[in-house]
């Protein structure tokens, strides 16, 4: 591409946000054109702003350290100044809601890393790899919020990206049961153990509202866009329990799952689906997209958070210990980066599609 679009981050200050300031600094589609954050820290660089709280790896990059700092709601002041938004924004649902709506309609798309649009029908929550034809609900999105350009996207919970693409390279089985116990880092909560040193050595069997995100977000995930309802319809064809675990890892979210199939698929069957597993992203090419997707790995002990969180740069899903079980069919083990492929990463991977696939262009 000839020129990178402009693309502005708000909540930029905040974990997540600094995920996206790494990502984006050296990408091949996109440039930073403009940060910002709430109106505390409005008017500061953003070297200014996080000072002291710089949560990454490595040093504030360059290009944005000297950037000033806008206030995210001045939607009027930022909208003309990009082709589209990340929002990493730490507001209630009805604000992030209604502010998220204000750049769409400056036809201005946001690319969300929040909760609070997940569920609006005509809304995609995308997993690039798994249900990339999702994205045409945006014209119905488009048509409702009067727009021509803008809209709204969202990436799904962190803590479903560990199981969630085993059970989308399944589908051919027809899973009809699921338990799955997930086991977060605490950099889910925008944490380290610097700022939550009482999570060393301690688990917290409680996340708020993240049982309820693992239970129905994969649903809307394997559902379908239907055109009369001009929304995304989601499967009903399974079921799924979970429990949230907060433990003192920082980056890594592990999940343990149970899973029964209608049709019956053997062991090899499993494995072979798994590691086949392929998307658009793959095709397309996409800068973020790794090359494996999912990985099967044979060893008792694998995956480790230590070994295998970073795997493709922390956009692949490591699966392992595929056995029989007493009561269920299968049972495995799944581990994914909650910062890259769960959040700010994948919410780039979306953008690299919705790029690829027209919806985001220069204004």
């Amino acid at each position: 591409m000839s020129e990178k679009l402009r693309v502005g981050i708000i909540g930029a200050t905040g974990m997540v946000g600094q995920r996206f300031i790494k990502i984006l600094a050296d990408h091949p589609w996109f440039e930073i054109a403009l940060v910002a954050a709430s109106a505390h820290s409005a008017g500061k660089t953003y070297a200014e702003a996080v000072k002291g709280r710089w949560k990454m790896e490595g040093d504030v990059p360059e290009q944005v350290k000297g950037m000033v700092l806008y206030d995210a709601a001045k939607v009027d002041e930022i909208a003309p100044q990009v082709d589209f938004i990340f929002s990493a924004i730490k507001l209630d649902k009805a604000d992030t809601r209604k502010l998220e709506e204000a750049y769409a309609k400056a036809e201005t798309p946001v690319v969300s890393n929040n909760s609070a649009h997940r569920w609006t029908p005509d809304v995609p929550m995308v997993i690039p790899e798994v249900n990339p034809d999702h994205t045409e609900v945006i014209k119905y999105q488009r048509e409702r919020l009067g727009t021509t350009r803008g809209f709204i996207a969202v990436k799904p919970n962190c803590s479903i990206q560990s199981y969630t693409p085993a059970l989308s390279a399944w589908r051919q089985f027809e899973p009809t049961q699921v338990i799955a116990t997930t086991y977060q880092a605490i950099s889910g909560a925008g944490k380290t153990f610097k700022d939550w040193p009482e999570m060393e050595g301690n688990v917290i069997p409680y996340i708020a509202g993240e049982e309820a995100k693992s239970e129905g977000e994969p649903l809307k995930i394997w559902g379908h866009v239907d055109d009369e309802k001009k929304a995304i319809v989601p499967a009903d064809d399974t079921v799924i329990t979970s429990q949230c675990i907060r433990i003192p890892v920082l980056y890594g979210h592990t999940a343990a799952a149970f899973v029964n199939f209608r049709k019956n698929p053997s062991k090899q069957d499993l494995i072979d689906a798994l590691e086949n597993y392929t998307g658009e992203p793959q095709r397309l090419g996409l800068p973020s997209a790794p090359k494996q997707f999912i990985r099967y790995m044979t060893e008792d002990d694998r995956p480790q958070v230590r070994l295998d969180v970073n795997f493709e740069h922390g956009m692949g899903v490591s699966i392992g210990r595929l056995r029989e079980d007493k009561i269920f069919d299968w049972k495995f083990v799944g581990l994914s980066h909650n910062t890259a492929r769960g959040a700010a990463g994948g919410a780039v991977e979306c953008a690299e599609l919705l790029k690829a696939q027209g919806y985001i262009t220069a204004k």
